[in-house]
């Protein structure tokens, strides 16, 4: 877990790197010792805009520090994510940034473990693959089902693929916080 003084140090860290590269394209330097920081960690980086989603990218796998992942993943929430228009420069100041620090996956063996609010979740067949993080069920409100169905469509599957078998559920916890929460933004 993250202290509070963490979590601002990386969400400072994704909005300098975010006003850096959008305005020079190159990466901030960066370092730390913190060994929180450090540390391999998965993470994702969603961008709002007036409460709106702009742009969210992250990952599981990495063998960057923390603090990297977080530069790395802001960046590709802002320029890489399909779903949207690059973010500029100029529509900085109307975005705040929420960062989710996660959890190892972890097989699921009965949907029963799935606790909505609590797990995202990650689901793979074949080259097929999604993912949808613990605050996003409960943001929509959603059941279990409802949560793998998600999960699924979000995969370029049909909803109800996790009632077949052949598809591989994993879980995951994250550590939420945003600049709204943490700064009062």
């Amino acid at each position: 877990m993250l202290t509070i003084e963490e979590q601002k140090e990386l969400l400072k860290l994704a909005r300098k790197t975010l006003e850096v590269y959008l305005n020079n394209g190159s990466l901030l330097e960066y370092s730390t010792n913190n060994k929180n920081l450090l540390r391999n960690a998965g993470a994702f980086v969603t961008l709002n805009k007036h409460h709106m989603l702009r742009g969210c990218i992250g990952n599981f796998f990495t063998h960057d520090p923390l603090y990297r992942n977080v530069q790395m993943m802001a960046i590709a929430a802002a320029v890489e994510d399909p779903r949207f228009r690059h973010v500029t420069a100029d529509e900085l100041k109307d975005i705040t940034i929420e960062i989710s620090v996660l959890s190892e996956l972890e097989p699921v063996k009965s949907i029963n473990e799935i606790e909505v609010g609590k797990h995202g979740l990650y689901v793979t067949k074949g080259f097929y693959r999604g993912v949808l993080l613990p605050q996003v069920a409960t943001e929509y409100g959603w059941d279990r089902d409802t949560f793998l169905s998600e999960t699924c469509v979000k995969a370029g599957l049909p909803a109800d693929e996790w009632k077949k078998g052949g598809i591989k559920i994993e879980k995951f916890t994250a550590q939420v916080f945003s600049e709204e929460e943490v700064f009062g933004k």
